[in-house]
């Protein structure tokens, strides 16, 4: 096979998922109508000398956030797949994780709602620039903030996550109602907010956008993210569950237990005692972070999030604001998402789980991986995932293949160091 027809192969999947993506754009809003994927060109394991580095470095992660199990896939599709289970189910247990489990999303629930918001759109159910007050009452003073907006944290509304952080792990298996979260997350929108002036992330803006899909198209949030994210990607292990307490489970699919560790009367953390709360209400997080999947959906999911399978609309990530004022000028977001030099993926937590995952969309290069254990920020997940990806990105090409010739804007040593700078026992 010459050079050209090797470096091209995954560009000629990407394109041909693109036009598929396109002609799909008008289908009804609950279609579900397939849409394919870009798989890897190579069917081959990653160098072994490259997955004891990997394993290595998810392995170092566990420990600073104290997690007793992981599930992580790397795919470099010029070089090779990773896909491990690390760990066991319970602190101090037996039980082997497997790579089969399902897990809580979180965040990148987001990326899957606006999914849904661009699909119901091009399907003549809503507009992108529709006032957020034709949908929802009683919030007249954010009249100028549109669904698109929502969709980019770029509306100014406020987030109720921190405000109920403790009501959530004292009462797990509470059905939050939804527009009781967006009225904290109302509450706490700062004065003078000009919507889409800057990226806030708000946990509230998704919930509000969920409702504002349901009343345009009727369905509940779970169905219009069945019909128009997870059915048209083959998802059989995603699902948004139901307000009943329910472990992360889909079908017939085992639980990857998942744990927080909380401070005693004295502000302590219970190290040896976290808390799993694996089995809660999904409703907490809703169409901001209550999804559930696998480590397998996980990846293909976001493949098609960076290839735009189910969005060929490429304005959805231009114009792409700053995540922070201190964050580099490479880490930015956009239409429910996050770009990191050329990788788009998304990241966060819910509790009992911290959750990665991002894809380059020229190259195909993939990393999904989660951690069972919520405590710490989000900063070590994210920092693992893109410590991945640099080392990935160096994998040697396989006979046949051409390895890219880009690079990331960062080293793996670097966010190496920031996963372990903090960790939240001790270890």
């Amino acid at each position: 096979m010459d050079r050209a027809r090797r470096i091209s192969r995954f560009a000629v999947a990407v394109a041909s998922i693109l036009v598929a993506g396109i002609a799909l754009a008008g289908c009804s809003a609950a279609s579900g109508d397939p849409v394919a994927v870009p798989t890897p060109p190579t069917t081959a394991d990653l160098p072994a000398a490259l997955q004891k580095q990997l394993r290595t470095a998810v392995t170092e992660a566990m420990k600073a956030t104290d997690s007793s199990g992981a599930i992580v896939t790397v795919t470099a599709p010029w070089a090779g797949t990773w896909t491990a289970a690390l760990g066991v189910t319970s602190p101090g247990g037996k039980t082997p994780v497997t790579t089969d489990m399902t897990f809580r999303a979180g965040q990148i629930t987001r990326a899957m709602t606006c999914d849904a918001l661009y699909r119901v759109a091009a399907a003549g159910k809503v507009k992108l620039t529709d006032s957020i007050a034709d949908y929802m009452d009683g919030i007249q003073s954010l009249k100028d903030a549109t669904l698109g907006d929502l969709c980019d944290s770029t509306s100014g509304i406020g987030s109720y996550g921190g405000q109920l952080a403790s009501d959530e792990l004292d009462n797990p298996g509470r059905a939050w109602d939804p527009n009781e979260l967006i009225a904290y997350g109302l509450g706490a929108t700062p004065d003078g907010v000009s919507p889409g002036d800057a990226y806030r992330a708000s946990d509230a803006g998704y919930v509000l956008l969920g409702q504002a899909l349901q009343k345009a198209t009727g369905q509940t949030p779970a169905q219009i993210l069945a019909n128009q994210v997870f059915r048209p990607l083959g998802l059989t292990s995603t699902a948004l569950p139901g307000d009943a307490p329910n472990e992360p489970v889909v079908g017939d699919s085992t639980a990857l237990p998942g744990y927080v560790v909380r401070q005693d009367a004295k502000g302590n953390l219970q190290c040896k005692a976290p808390t799993d709360i694996t089995t809660m209400s999904a409703s907490f997080g809703s169409t901001d972070s209550g999804v559930v999947t696998d480590i397998t959906d996980l990846s293909t999911y976001v493949r098609a999030l960076a290839t735009g399978g189910l969005v060929p609309d490429k304005s959805r990530f231009e114009n792409a604001l700053a995540v922070s004022t201190s964050s580099p000028v490479w880490f930015t977001a956009a239409g429910g998402a996050v770009k990191a030099g050329t990788l788009i993926g998304q990241y966060g937590k819910m509790p009992g789980y911290l959750t990665a995952a991002f894809s380059e969309p020229t190259s195909g290069l993939t990393v999904a991986v989660v951690l069972n254990n919520s405590t710490a920020d989000r900063t070590p997940i994210l920092s693992l995932a893109w410590e991945l990806a640099a080392l990935a990105s160096k994998a040697p090409a396989t006979a046949g293949e051409t390895a890219p010739a880009a690079g990331l804007p960062w080293t793996a040593a670097t966010y190496a160091a920031k996963v372990t700078a903090h960790p939240i026992c001790g270890s």
